[in-house]
C-alpha cells in the first residue's frame, strides 16, 4: 500500500521500492530525509501549479538529486548533479524505463542546481528543481500549507542545524573537484567553507585564451 503524506501518494511499484531501498542504503539520515522531503513538496507545487506530473519519475528526480555527493556514486572529475544524473539513468535503464523518461529525470537532476532554466522546461524537470530550493533555500515556502509543511517534515524530519550541515553536504562532495563550480552556486559552498579556494573567473579566461584578439 502506498505512503501518503500531506495528502501526497508514494508511487507503490517496485521501481519505486527498489529507488527507495538504494538511496535509503546508500545516503545518510539527512541527505535521505532531505531528498524524501523534495519530492513531497515537488508533488505539491504540481498540485498547486495544475501541472500533469508522472509521479514516479519526479520521485526518482528527487531522490537521486543528491547522489552525486556521495562517495559510491562521485566521480574524480564530473559535476555532482552529473554524477546523480547518471546513476538515475543507469538505474532506470535496468528497469527498461523509456529514453524519453530517463532524459526528463536526468535533466531534472543535472539541472536542479541551476535556477532560472528548469521551470520553463517539462514537469518532472521544473518540479524536482521547485522541491529543492523549497527545501534548502526556502523559496515560496509560505506558498505551502503550515499543516504540510507539519506533516512532511513529522515524517522525513529536518535534522537540527540542518541548514549549515547541509552546506557541509555540498562541501565535502565537491572539495576535491573544485573545477566542476565553475559557473553554478556550488562555489558559494567553497568560498565559504575551503580556505584555499580561488573562484574561476569568466571574464580572466576570455582575456588570457590564446586567441590573438
Amino acid at each position: 500500500m502506498s505512503q501518503i503524506i500531506a495528502g501526497i501518494p508514494v508511487p507503490g511499484s517496485a521501481i519505486v521500492n527498489a529507488a527507495t531501498e538504494l538511496v535509503r542504503d546508500t545516503e545518510d539520515d539527512l541527505l535521505y530525509n532531505h531528498s524524501r522531503r523534495v519530492f513531497f513538496w515537488a508533488a505539491l507545487t504540481g498540485e498547486r501549479r495544475g501541472l500533469k506530473y508522472d509521479p514516479e519519475l519526479l520521485y526518482m528526480g528527487a531522490m537521486f538529486h543528491d547522489m552525486g555527493l556521495t562517495e559510491r556514486y562521485s566521480s574524480t572529475d564530473q559535476r555532482f548533479e552529473v554524477d546523480g544524473a547518471n546513476t538515475a539513468r543507469d538505474f532506470l535503464k535496468s528497469y527498461g524505463v523509456p529514453e524519453r523518461d530517463i532524459e526528463d529525470v536526468w535533466i531534472a537532476i543535472a539541472l536542479h542546481t541551476t535556477p532560472g532554466i528548469p521551470q520553463h522546461m517539462r514537469p518532472t524537470i521544473a518540479l524536482v528543481t521547485a522541491g529543492v530550493e523549497m527545501d534548502v533555500l526556502g523559496i515560496a515556502y509560505d506558498d505551502f500549507s503550515q499543516e504540510h509543511r507539519h506533516q512532511v517534515c513529522a515524517c522525513h524530519p529536518r535534522e537540527a542545524n540542518f541548514k549549515e550541515n547541509i552546506i557541509d553536504h555540498f562541501a565535502n562532495g565537491i572539495i576535491r573537484k573544485p573545477l566542476t563550480t565553475f559557473g553554478n552556486v556550488k562555489a558559494d559552498v567553497l568560498a565559504l567553507k575551503d580556505p584555499t579556494y580561488r573562484r574561476m573567473n569568466f571574464c580572466s579566461i576570455i582575456l588570457g585564451s590564446q586567441w590573438p584578439d
